[in-house]
């Protein structure tokens, strides 16, 4: 059963929520993920002339580790941990395994029509962050996906002037700049400074990103709620809830769509 937090204490309006992106505000498990195992099978194929495709849980298996939420850094780690275990380095440049990412990812128009991109579903809706505003929480998002990326699908939630960091903007998780610099962002565009940071993500990086916050500025309250992402199989969920909980969640939620003012968040990350 994956743990919710109980419904009774709203959040004050001095209260931010900030967003991860990829597996929270879209499913990527057709596309980030998908272009990944593209990568890996491709460059093990041309160097190796062997059939290797990693699966979604050696996928995970990596992300778990908390270093690898760069999709493109996690593509060449995997081709080297293949290459190493037959006794060879890796001997392509990370701009080449960059190019052929893209390739996939963003496709080969100029409008990214034929990419994996084109074709993610999305898990949140304009509503919801409408709610969040009618109910007076502010909100942005810190992502490890590009501003191009990241800015594409928001532009599907009809999210105009978001705040938003994006990785060209701050170091990568689970370093907590970015998440910091969306939090002053959303300050100064509301007026006001904020007491408690709400993070949601999907990833142990994530996780990791508020722990490392809390030491990095104290003067905040946080809380981590992790994120079940849309390609966790049923029966790996209570897993996957567990692995986020042991790196920093305070709860772990099936959906952001059930990430709402009305949860008692504070009393949930202080138990």
């Amino acid at each position: 059963m994956i743990e919710t937090s109980k419904v009774d204490l709203k959040l004050s309006n001095k209260s931010i929520f900030v967003f991860d992106i990829d597996g929270v505000i879209r499913d990527v498990s057709g596309s980030y993920r998908r272009a990944l195992a593209d990568t890996v099978e491709h460059f093990v194929k041309t160097l190796t002339n062997s059939d290797y495709r990693p699966t979604p849980e050696e996928i995970d298996d990596l992300k778990a580790e908390g270093l690898w939420n760069n999709d493109w850094e996690a593509s060449q780690e995997m081709i080297a941990r293949y290459l190493h275990r037959l006794g060879k380095e890796i001997p392509i440049a990370y701009e080449e395994i960059v190019s052929f990412f893209q390739s996939r990812y963003r496709g080969l128009n100029s409008d990214w029509s034929d990419g994996y991109i084109a074709t993610e579903p999305l898990i949140a809706t304009s509503a919801y962050f409408q709610e969040l505003t009618i109910a007076g929480i502010s909100w942005g998002f810190f992502s490890g996906a590009t501003r191009a990326s990241a800015s594409y699908v928001l532009q599907r939630l009809a999210i105009d002037l978001p705040i938003l960091i994006a990785m060209e903007d701050a170091a990568g998780k689970p370093d907590p700049t970015g998440l910091l610099l969306a939090t002053k962002q959303i300050e100064q565009k509301q007026g006001g400074v904020a007491n408690t940071i709400v993070y949601a993500g999907d990833t142990v990086a994530d996780m990791l990103t508020v722990v490392k916050a809390r030491d990095f500025d104290p003067s905040y309250r946080y809380v981590a709620v992790g994120v079940i992402p849309p390609h966790v199989s049923p029966d790996l969920r209570d897993r996957y809830a567990s692995l986020l909980k042991e790196n920093g969640a305070d709860l772990v939620l099936n959906s952001v769509l059930e990430l709402t003012p009305q949860l008692n968040l504070l009393q949930s990350s202080a138990s």
